[in-house]
């Protein structure tokens, strides 16, 4: 028997759950659809959101012939064969036909630019799904020629409602007497995953002898934990390991790092991914706690795709180690999000006269620039004068870290702006 998730995918729009701002009524897409003018298309989001799904249905709705590959087990020599098959069904079929591409980021250069043609010359109509930012692991020329749509994690009650909705249709559950008294575990559990909100369900289901079934959250947990290796078999564990790395690091454990590190390199993981992830961490996480953070993520990224696997696996340590025991600051993160806060709820202001460029004489004669103080002509290249528009200004945005490094930023702020900004 498939598996639930497979027994409950879903075959058109008013069954799929989600995704509202993309196939909602007036959408962009769901008007490409009714209109059946289709471009090619990269769906980014994280796991068990619908992504392959969505694809389905789009083939389905428009009747297009349908192909499908997965990334992690295809080769250029997959691509051109399907290309092929996808070049006969044009000469007899008008209907261009798509081709799905599951884990599109883990295609290499040459693979994506075995597509490329067949984009550009309309044999294909492209669905990628990817789960990391399309802009770094797609090729820039594929990623021109393609629409993005970006695909967020299903909402509890969309959830919850995906739960009931297997419990009263599937024909198997509806053998049994099932009582969903609790979903916090198996939401949890699944962390906002539906394949996985299902795989759960499913395992709670099968361990028990009962008729009458009452899920709790104990029940989950406990079966969930007897069958971890079971729970894990479609590769989701990914995901886990990875996020349990980053907050090893970020919880200055190089121990469990090294140990989260070692399972992804046992696994095969991508060590660009890796690298990458350590990249954002220094920033998102040490910051200006350490300067240096960035420097050695950075070259830590550019050397291990220079040395490749066995010996990278000795570079990806060192910088682990040193990230981990490094400073921790949060505070740059912090501030471009209050920035990013600001902005929504000021919108456009008007920057200050002062501050604007006058290249032409109409702009000088508007009074562009006058009255701006160069800050390099007076004493220590600082002079007290407001860089923000009117409306907001004396609005404290970034608010140093406690550590040594910006104690020192906040000393010296407060030293230059006495009490204007709160420092």
């Amino acid at each position: 028997m498939e598996p639930l998730a497979e027994r409950l995918r879903p075959h058109s729009l008013e069954e799929y759950v989600g995704q509202k701002k993309i196939i909602g009524e007036g959408s962009a897409l769901r008007n490409a659809l009714r209109n059946k003018l289709l471009p090619s298309i990269i769906f980014w989001g994280p796991p068990g959101v619908g992504k392959t799904s969505l694809a389905f249905i789009i083939a389905n709705e428009l009747k297009r012939p349908f192909y499908s590959l997965s990334a992690i087990n295809s080769g250029v020599k997959d691509v051109r064969e399907v290309i092929e098959k996808a070049s006969d069904k044009n000469i007899f079929n008008t209907e261009k036909p798509i081709l799905f591409i599951d884990e599109i980021h883990r295609f290499s250069k040459s693979q994506q630019d075995s597509l490329l043609a067949a984009v550009e010359k309309g044999v294909i109509t492209l669905i990628g799904a990817t789960t990391e930012n399309p802009s770094f692991e797609v090729i820039p020329a594929l990623l021109s020629r393609s629409q993005i749509y970006v695909l967020e994690h299903l909402s509890e009650d969309e959830l919850i409602g995906i739960l009931k909705h297997a419990i009263q249709s599937d024909l198997f559950l509806k053998t049994k007497k099932i009582e969903l008294k609790e979903t916090d575990a198996l939401i949890r559990v699944s962390g906002g995953d539906a394949r996985k909100l299902l795989n759960a369900l499913e395992i709670v289901v099968n361990a028990s002898d009962l008729e009458n079934i009452i899920i709790t959250n104990e029940l989950v947990l406990q079966t969930i934990q007897q069958n971890l290796a079971l729970y894990d078999k479609s590769g989701e564990q990914h995901y886990d390991i990875i996020s349990a790395f980053i907050k090893s690091i970020r919880g200055s454990d190089p121990n469990a790092a090294l140990y989260y590190l070692a399972r992804m390199l046992k696994g095969g993981e991508d060590i660009s991914f890796v690298a990458r992830r350590m990249l954002i961490l220094a920033s998102e996480d040490i910051g200006n706690a350490n300067p240096n953070a960035l420097l050695m993520a950075k070259t830590c990224f550019d050397a291990i795709n220079v040395i490749g696997m066995p010996e990278s696996r000795i570079i990806l340590s060192q910088c682990v180690v040193y990230l981990a025991t490094s400073a921790k600051s949060n505070a740059s993160y912090m501030a471009i999000a209050n920035a990013f806060e600001v902005v929504d709820k000021t919108g456009d202001l008007p920057v200050p006269l002062h501050l604007r460029n006058a290249p032409t004489k109409l702009m000088k004669d508007m009074n562009y620039g006058k009255d701006y103080k160069y800050a390099h002509s007076f004493e220590n290249n600082f002079v007290d004068q407001e860089f923000l528009p009117d409306e907001i200004k004396g609005s404290q945005i970034y608010d140093p870290g406690n550590n040594a490094r910006e104690i020192e930023q906040r000393k010296f702020l407060k030293n230059i702006w006495k009490e204007k900004y709160g420092y």
